[in-house]
């Protein structure tokens, strides 16, 4: 069983930067495609970022540009720099991984982005 634990959220202005992290319990990231999804109030969570096993990235068209995701395989984490934030990035911020086929799903970090 993969546990997945998040951090980094918080609260932050405007056009300002976060970093979010994610610890994998395991070293999963070689068989693993690694995503961060947001959900933010009433609406469907949807996948910011994903790097797969081999390193390649997606981006949601609404963050390219701002955001990076990252991987330290030594530390078992991946990050999801923000940067530039805008009030419609605050959300409810997952860490999920597809490893053998079976999804695992972080318990989430909140970002605020408010003035």
């Amino acid at each position: 069983q993969v546990q997945l634990v998040e951090s980094g959220g918080g609260l932050v202005q405007p056009g300002g930067s976060l970093r979010l992290s994610c610890a994998a319990s395991e070293n999963i990231f070689s068989i693993s495609t690694m995503g961060w999804y947001r959900q933010a109030p009433g609406r469907q969570r949807e996948l910011v970022a994903s790097i797969t096993s081999g390193g390649s990235t997606t981006y949601a068209d609404s963050v390219k540009g701002r955001f990076a995701i990252s991987r330290d395989n030594a530390k078992n984490t991946i990050y999801l720099q923000m940067t530039s934030l805008k009030p419609e990035d605050a959300a409810v911020y997952y860490c999920r991984s597809l490893t053998g086929g079976r999804l695992y799903w972080g318990q989430g970090t909140q970002v605020t982005v408010s003035s």
